[in-house]
């Protein structure tokens, strides 16, 4: 068919590298641990440039490592932010960073963006902080006290249609002279306590940017692939005797498939789909809500500030606690937080820094006593430290803290993949998952990694606590009691064998030549080689 043909022609031009080509490419890079996709990136868009063409870097990696983007790919990019006119054309008045994001390429993939129906702003940037830790300093070095949120939102509205939610990526908004006009601002933006919102037609807002004039440069792929994922679901609501007609519709249209739709042919089809959408989608009012997403400054947090928070439809309030011996302020900024009503929050954990593993643990403990006492809801998302210009650990995630060591960083990771990541409310939950005290703990991290994730699995008296608690019976064939053997034995050892078997443990890797012949730490090993189902 013509269809096959057209693909085979796309796919020998691919293999033939015979692409399109540009005299402009831009390219933003991310984060450092991903450096060598984002070299391969820039290098790859080359081969879409004209002979004179330009090849623009910027973003977070270049900021941070451009004497190593250059070396890697020739290119000198662009450090720190695009806020003032005339940075990537000298010709050009725009100032790119205050123009709204193009939420059209959430259109585009297939990933369902968590995010999808909020707006990103700033009403600040950068921070009045330097921690050590923290690369914004280096990425927005001044900080902006206020940056008007309003004109930001009416762009995005314009083009894209209004958004449920509010992401600002503030840095420290609490620093702010003027964080009372900017909660004043959020709140006329639609954003106060207890608001609500009507989306808009997603039908109408794909079918504006398609018949938009052309000087306007709408994002056409994205709101193709968008109106048949539309047709596609007015189809599944349509009734069974009229989906066969619709289909044979869309068959004559071309419009079953969004690589062979055409604007034009989608435009002709709106007198057929519009009214199916508008009778069979009804939008209904949802609550809105605001998200510092970056989270607040607690040693900022005071009476005034927060109450002030409060008059904002903020879920959740992210505090970081970055370290225990935050702990007084950190307690200070939840329970202002609590007297105010804001009730829902979370909160960034930073690990595998100059902390030891026994802080993590009672900063994560702490935001399970704080939920007790103050009755309000605190997840925690526990965050490894990693060098973001260190030569040896930038470009990978190897990086292991003065008090930390592989097998410890596993077995974090080895719980929170159990938990998403998260840790909720529930203290029976949490000493589950971490242990009843520091001791336990301690126990988990040294504990086999499969030991750890099946842990009711290889567990008897694990099982034996849960039977009792949910008041029904777990079997596993023969009854294993794997871990609690484990831990005998390891706890049998000498401390000369203890100090052996820790120094191999330490390494998180059990398939090569421990460098010992000793039987007892031999055999303590062997649990360390059981396998995940």
């Amino acid at each position: 068919s013509d269809n096959e043909l057209i693909l085979k022609s796309y796919r020998n031009r691919y293999t033939n590298e015979q692409f399109p080509k540009f005299d402009k490419i831009c390219v933003t890079t991310l984060f450092t641990f991903y450096w060598g996709e984002t070299v391969d990136t820039i290098n790859y868009a080359k081969k879409f440039l004209t002979e004179s063409g330009k090849i623009l870097v910027g973003g977070i990696a270049a900021s941070i490592m451009p004497n190593k983007i250059y070396e890697d790919t020739a290119v000198n990019p662009i450090v720190g932010l695009l806020n003032k006119p005339g940075i990537l054309d000298s010709n050009s008045k725009v100032i790119i960073d205050e123009l709204p994001l193009d939420y059209s390429i959430l259109e585009e993939i297939e990933y369902k963006y968590p995010a999808c129906n909020a707006y990103f702003a700033y009403t600040t940037r950068g921070c009045i902080n330097r921690c050590d830790f923290c690369a914004v300093p280096r990425l927005e070095p001044h900080y902006c006290n206020y940056i008007s949120l309003k004109p930001q939102l009416e762009k995005a509205d314009a083009m894209f249609g209004a958004q449920k939610d509010l992401l600002l990526m503030d840095n420290n908004v609490f620093a702010s002279e003027r964080f009372n006009e900017i909660i004043d601002e959020i709140k006329d933006c639609g954003f106060g306590l207890g608001a609500t919102y009507t989306p808009p037609s997603e039908y109408e807002i794909a079918i504006n940017n398609l018949s938009a004039p052309k000087n306007e440069h709408r994002n056409i792929r994205a709101y193709t692939k968008k109106m048949i994922e539309l047709y596609d679901k007015i189809s599944e609501r349509l009734p069974e005797e009229d989906q066969a007609e619709f289909y044979l519709a869309r068959e004559t249209a071309n419009l079953l498939y969004a690589i062979y739709a055409t604007q034009e042919s989608i435009l002709r089809f709106d007198t057929i789909a519009r009214p199916l959408y508008e009778k069979y989608f009804k939008r209904g009012t949802r609550i809105r809500h605001i998200d510092f997403n970056q989270g607040v400054d607690a040693r900022l947090v005071t009476d005034d500030k927060m109450k002030k928070l409060s008059e904002i439809s903020i879920r959740p309030l992210r505090i970081a606690f970055d370290h225990y011996s935050m702990k007084d302020t950190y307690i200070k900024a939840v329970k202002l937080a609590a007297k105010h009503n804001i009730t829902d929050l979370s909160n960034y954990l930073l690990y595998n820094y100059q902390d030891k593993p026994e802080d993590l643990y009672k900063r994560m403990k702490l935001n399970v006593t704080l939920c007790e006492e103050l009755g309000v809801n605190i997840y925690s998302f526990p965050m490894k430290y990693h060098p973001i210009d260190d030569p040896a650990f930038f470009n990978n995630r190897d990086y292991i803290g003065i008090h930390w060591n592989r097998k410890f960083i596993r077995a974090v990771q080895s719980v929170l993949n159990a938990t998403k990541g998260k840790i909720g409310r529930g203290r029976t939950f949490f000493e589950e998952a971490f242990g009843s005290d520091v001791n336990e703990f301690k126990k988990i991290l040294w504990m086999p990694e499969t030991l750890i994730i099946y842990r009711y699995k290889y567990d008897r008296i694990k099982r034996e606590q849960y039977n009792k608690l949910k008041g029904t019976e777990v079997h596993y064939k023969n009854e294993c009691d794997q871990t609690n053997e484990w831990w005998q034995k390891f706890n049998s050892l000498s401390n000369e064998q203890s100090a052996t078997l820790k120094e191999i443990v330490a390494k998180s890797r059990f398939t090569e030549d421990y460098n010992t012949e000793d039987p007892a730490i031999l055999e303590v090993l062997e649990y360390y080689k059981v396998k995940r189902d």
